[in-house]
C-alpha cells in the first residue's frame, strides 16, 4: 500500500482482503480511471440492484458518464440515489505451480457517492468535449457541432471522487516454498487492450484521409 492517503478509507472503501494491495492516493486512483473506457455503475431501483456498464471519463476529482435522457438508470441516479462506480483492468494471467495459487494481475478502482445531473448547457457541452478529447485528442474540433436536440436527448451525470480506493496486483505467482522445486512452468501471460487497424466507412467522401488520432494504440 502507498503511504499517501488522499482518500481516507471508510467502511466501504477499506481493502480488507490482502490490504497491502490497497491504494488510497490520488495518483493511483486517477491513473487507473484514466486508463479505462468502461465503468460499471451499481444502483438500486425499487429495492432491486442493477449494474450498468457505461463509458465514462474523469476531470480532476470528478467522474462523468452519459446516456439517453430517457434512460431508467440515469433517471434513477438523477433523483439522488447513491451509486457505486467501479473500473477494472486485466493486466495478466498469473500461472502458478498449483491451481490454488493461480491469479490475475489487475488494477481496479471502486468509488461511492451521489451522482448529480449536469444542468448547465455550457458545462454539459464542455464535459462531452472532454470525453472526446480524452480518447481521441483533436477529434472534437473536426466534427459537426452538436445541435440543440442532440444535447437535449443526452443526460450527463457527475460524481465527486471522495469515497474511493484502488486495489492492484502485480508481479509473478507466489507459490508454496516446496512447489518451486517442481518441473512446472510458471509466470505471467500479459494482457493488453489494443485498438486494431481502422476500417473505412464505405460512404467516406473521396480523398478524405484518416486522422492520426485514429492510429492503432495500446491502452
Amino acid at each position: 500500500m502507498t503511504d499517501t492517503v488522499d482518500f481516507p478509507p471508510t467502511k466501504k472503501t477499506k481493502v480488507k482482503r490482502l490490504p497491502y494491495r490497497g491504494h488510497y492516493d490520488r495518483a493511483t486512483v486517477h491513473a487507473i480511471l484514466d486508463a479505462g473506457v468502461i465503468a460499471h455503475v451499481g444502483y438500486v431501483i425499487d429495492g432491486h440492484p442493477y449494474v450498468t456498464p457505461t463509458s465514462f471519463w474523469r476531470h480532476e476529482d470528478r467522474v462523468y458518464w452519459h446516456g439517453s435522457s430517457a434512460s431508467r438508470m440515469l433517471e434513477t441516479i438523477e433523483g439522488g440515489s447513491p451509486v457505486c462506480l467501479t473500473v477494472s483492468h486485466l493486466d495478466g494471467f498469473v500461472m502458478a505451480r498449483s491451481g490454488f495459487h493461480h491469479s490475475v494481475n489487475y488494477r481496479a478502482v471502486m468509488a461511492f457517492g451521489m451522482a448529480h445531473k449536469v444542468t448547465d448547457e455550457a458545462e454539459k457541452l464542455q464535459s462531452l468535449k472532454d470525453f472526446s478529447d480524452r480518447l481521441f485528442p483533436g477529434r472534437w474540433e473536426m466534427l459537426r457541432p452538436v445541435n440543440k436536440q442532440e444535447l437535449k436527448a443526452t443526460m450527463v451525470l457527475k460524481m465527486d471522487l471522495k469515497e474511493c480506493s484502488a486495489k492492484v496486483r502485480t508481479g509473478p505467482p507466489v507459490d508454496d516454498d516446496e512447489d518451486y522445486a517442481l518441473p512446472i512452468w510458471a509466470g505471467v501471460l500479459p494482457v493488453k487492450m489494443v485498438t486494431g487497424e481502422p476500417v473505412d466507412d464505405p460512404r467516406n467522401l473521396p480523398g478524405v484521409k484518416r486522422p492520426d488520432h485514429l492510429n492503432p494504440k495500446i491502452w
